[in-house]
């Protein structure tokens, strides 16, 4: 259970703030704040509400009860281009805003119940004789048929996955996983990506949830590995690419197809053996040359499959329980323009998604 000292470094955290900015920010000396951050000294009635204030956070906030938890296990950053390292202080903005998400997550399923219709099943990479294997396993499992997988968000959130777009204070991160005991797992996504890195992120993202529990040195490999194979199953591919060269047209023709980078279908070919390796440097010349390893041309985007679970639930406190809007705000304890960052003005799209209840 969270203590008021918990919920003020989730707060600073959540704002970006070292103790130092949040205690001169809080007109509190820093020496205070510390006792306050460790549970050393209880916080009076103005004293929250200049940490509030501070933190740009309601004061209802610091009445969270809810378990504060730890940075996820994985921490995906951008696939192309040059990486940029990140930091200890993007770490804590992205996992304050889990718990904030989780905590919402709670509260909004105290009245709807989010009924998965498939299982996300759990394969051990060490008991398999490849990563491809185990993409293989679940594709047969999930029954997807061959070729492209048309819409990845709606499939993971019909295993029970909520998945959810955030701008990641601007941190160079293209998806975390977050997974807390008794509470569905979170997938966030980097609503500024375009739509091909996104699904191979998500699938990237479904790989940690099915085959990592604990931290490796090669999960991140794995989880490329998985991503590749399950967006571009092997034996697929070698029908797609045999007898024809790999050239930047039959890539980006393939791309509209697959839904998938350029540099995906590249690298899929690569290790099929499906191109020469002075063919392959060549293309990833020209990709490099042209600019494309960080954003491949606009004329070949197609649209990202929007999550509906989270839009949903919301639709429904509104529909079907009868709140309004600024209700929702207050039971979040955050203030308006947080819950709008974090949802947007959550629609509900029209597609099948998986089955929700109302409890009476």
């Amino acid at each position: 259970m969270a203590t008021f000292g918990d919920l003020l470094r989730l707060a600073r955290h959540l704002r970006g703030f070292t103790q130092k900015e949040a205690a001169a920010k809080s007109g509190i000396a820093q020496a205070i704040f510390s006792r306050l951050e460790n549970g050393l000294i209880e916080p009076d009635a103005e004293t929250r509400r200049n940490v509030a204030d501070a933190c740009n956070l309601p004061v209802e906030f610091f009445d969270i009860s809810d378990r504060v938890f730890g940075p996820p296990v994985s921490v995906h950053t951008m696939l192309r281009g040059k990486k940029s390292e990140v930091s200890a202080r993007d770490v804590d903005m992205i996992t304050a805003e889990l718990n904030v998400r989780l905590f919402h997550l709670r509260r909004f399923l105290e009245s709807v119940d989010f009924y998965p219709t498939n299982e996300l099943p759990t394969l051990d990479v060490d008991r398999y004789d490849s990563v491809e294997k185990i993409a293989g396993i679940v594709r047969a499992h999930w029954k997807i048929s061959s070729g492209p997988i048309k819409n990845l968000t709606r499939l993971m959130e019909k295993a029970g996955v909520v998945v959810g777009e955030s701008n990641f204070h601007g941190a160079s991160v293209s998806g975390v996983t977050f997974v807390a005991p008794g509470r569905p797992p979170i997938v966030l996504v980097n609503r500024n990506h375009p739509a091909d890195r996104l699904r191979f992120t998500l699938a990237h993202e479904l790989g940690h949830l099915i085959m990592h529990r604990f931290p490796t040195s090669t999960m991140e490999d794995e989880a490329n590995m998985f991503a590749s194979a399950f967006l571009l199953p092997p034996n697929e591919m070698r029908d797609v690419f045999r007898g024809r060269r790999v050239t930047l047209e039959l890539l980006a023709s393939l791309k509209r197809e697959w839904r998938v980078s350029m540099q995906a279908l590249l690298m899929s070919a690569q290790s099929l053996k499906c191109v020469t390796a002075n063919q392959a440097r060549y293309l990833w010349q020209q990709i490099s040359s042209r600019g494309w390893r960080t954003r491949e041309p606009a004329s070949l985007d197609f649209p990202f499959d929007r999550p509906t679970v989270l839009p949903t639930i919301l639709r429904s406190h509104i529909d079907d329980l009868g709140f309004d809007v600024s209700e929702l705000i207050s039971i979040s304890r955050v203030k308006a323009t947080d819950f709008h960052e974090l949802y947007g003005d959550f629609e509900v799209q029209e597609p099948t998604r998986p089955r929700l209840r109302i409890i009476n």
